[in-house]
């Protein structure tokens, strides 16, 4: 399906990849780790260029393989880059070894070959100590399976959606093959962060729910203040439902005012943050970014107004109801 999906008019780049989990051992140290074998046009596709923290990104020169190793990988083997005199060893576990040959003949059970390291990326900590970046070509005459492959990651090209990109690449592939975009593929990362979104909700509800009771103490001395007044529009003919309506117009304007200042403020805040990146991360050196990430979307702003009218407007609908009403019983026409 490689050569359909490239020729899909949604699809900029399309890279073959092949990973498996090996061994690898430089110098007296070892480290077990997941093998990604990438196509020529990996670079195209991927950003990883510009994650290198040391050396370049070479994975072929000539008739040679190059590895780009995490800096995890990289910091427990005690790599160094180009070495001219120890290379890495790698030992890929065959396939369909009797256990009881294994035993008796360890080096049968693994193929080994040697590659320099051309570079080191850094990415994000689950990333740098797990994945080893080398042409796939390696790893398959290491496998001896010359056309396998573990996934094809796609580049879209611009302005297309990744549901129109799944919709088309699911009908070419049917439904024996996954189809996943970046956010289905670290799932469980996501659910994790959206449930969190949805606690940071449940806090600002509770937190606008106890800010109501300015509300409620606003309205309700507003009301006691204005008792002659509210006498004065009785006697000139005003019917007690404009009177309730009048005061709750006026605690909708409170909780409008005070959400407005809200978002500008807090709008203000997350700019800030996002363009000059003022609060720091405190252990920087394992996520990509040094600086608490901000995203402005208008669907938040929307949802948090949304909830501060909702309660402001039931806290001003039950202040106007009830204290309007006593203060009517107690007043003298």
């Amino acid at each position: 399906h490689l050569s359909e999906i490239k020729k899909l008019s949604i699809v900029g780049v399309a890279t073959s990849t092949l990973e498996e989990n090996v061994l690898l051992r430089y110098k007296d140290r070892q480290f077990i780790a997941t093998m990604k074998g990438v196509s020529d046009t990996y670079f195209k596709s991927s950003d990883l260029q510009n994650k290198i923290i040391d050396g370049a990104a070479v994975l072929r020169n000539g008739d040679l393989n190059y590895m780009i190793p995490g800096a995890g990988i990289a910091y427990s083997l005690g790599l160094k880059i180009n070495d001219p005199v120890s290379r890495i060893n790698v030992y890929l576990p065959k396939k369909g070894i009797d256990p009881s040959t294994a035993l008796l003949n360890p080096e049968e059970a693994f193929a080994q070959r040697t590659i320099a390291a051309s570079a080191v990326f850094s990415i994000q900590q689950d990333f740098d100590n797990k994945f080893a970046i080398v042409p796939i070509d390696f790893i398959r005459e290491m496998m001896g399976e010359d056309n396998r492959i573990s996934s094809i990651e796609i580049k879209l090209k611009e302005g297309v959606t990744n549901e129109e990109a799944t919709t088309k690449i699911k009908s070419l592939t049917g439904s024996g093959f996954k189809v996943k975009d970046r956010f289905e593929q670290h799932d469980f990362l996501y659910k994790i962060l959206k449930s969190e979104k949805a606690g940071v909700y449940l806090i600002l509800g509770f937190i606008i729910l106890i800010a109501t009771f300015n509300v409620f103490g606003s309205l309700t001395m507003l009301i006691i203040d204005k008792k002659k007044d509210i006498a004065a529009l009785l006697n000139m003919g005003a019917t007690v439902e404009l009177i309730k309506r009048i005061f709750f117009i006026e605690g909708i304007l409170i909780s409008l005012v005070g959400a407005f200042a809200g978002i500008v403020l807090g709008g203000l805040v997350c700019f800030i943050q996002q363009y000059f990146e003022i609060i720091k991360l405190g252990n920087a050196d394992s996520f990509v970014t040094n600086s608490y990430p901000v995203a402005m979307q208008a669907q938040d702003f929307l949802l948090v107004t949304l909830i501060v009218l909702s309660i402001g407007g039931i806290a001003a609908f039950i202040t106007s109801r009830i204290i309007v009403k006593r203060q009517l019983e107690n007043t003298i026409v």
